[in-house]
Order: structure tokens, then C-alpha cells, then sequence
């Protein structure tokens, strides 16, 4: 069974600055400067996803890429989103994308 953690756990944990956080998923919004550059990030995102067996809701649109996570088993967030969290910022930084400020 996975676990439940709550908002403040997550905002807690190493690695996950770019994301917000509700009671049940956290959200970042990176901006992309072009489509190209956030199809680019979403298929990296796929993998991660893939290998996970975890898998975010992503919105595309021009230049900007918004990502929500949460552990639908338990409608909750978990550690498995904040292991994402972390390997989706790093793929993000990675091609020279930051995140949107909220």
C-alpha cells in the first residue's frame, strides 16, 4: 500500500522548490520559450513516467509546459511524486527550463 504524505511533507523534502503544493497534488509550470522546446521536456517527462509507473497529467501549450502530480491509488501526494517531482526539475533544468513563478 503507498502511503499518503501531506503538503508540508512535500514542501519539505530536497529538490522540489518548483512546485506547489494542495492537499492532494503538487503543480509546477515551466516556461518553455517554444512548443518544440516543451515536446522536448514532455518526452524526457514520458520516460521518467515510464519507468516510474508513475504518471503526471502534463498541459502543453506554446511556451509553457504545467505538470500536476499525484498518486491517483490514493488521491493523495506520496513519496513516489515527490521522486518524480524531483526527476522532472532536474530533466527541466537540464534542456535550460525554468519554472514559471506562481
Amino acid at each position: 500500500m503507498v502511503e499518503p504524505i501531506t503538503a508540508g511533507q512535500f514542501r519539505a523534502a530536497a529538490g522540489v522548490e518548483d512546485w506547489q503544493v494542495d492537499a492532494t497534488a503538487a503543480v509546477a509550470t515551466f516556461g518553455t520559450a517554444s512548443f518544440a522546446t516543451g515536446v522536448a521536456l514532455v518526452n524526457r517527462i514520458a520516460k521518467l513516467a515510464e519507468d516510474a509507473n508513475h504518471h503526471p497529467d502534463v498541459d502543453l501549450r506554446y511556451t509553457t509546459l504545467t505538470v500536476r502530480l499525484t498518486t491517483h491509488q490514493v488521491e493523495a501526494l506520496t513519496e513516489r511524486d515527490v521522486a518524480l517531482a524531483r526527476q522532472i526539475s532536474r530533466a527541466a533544468r537540464d534542456l535550460g527550463i525554468s519554472v514559471v513563478p506562481a
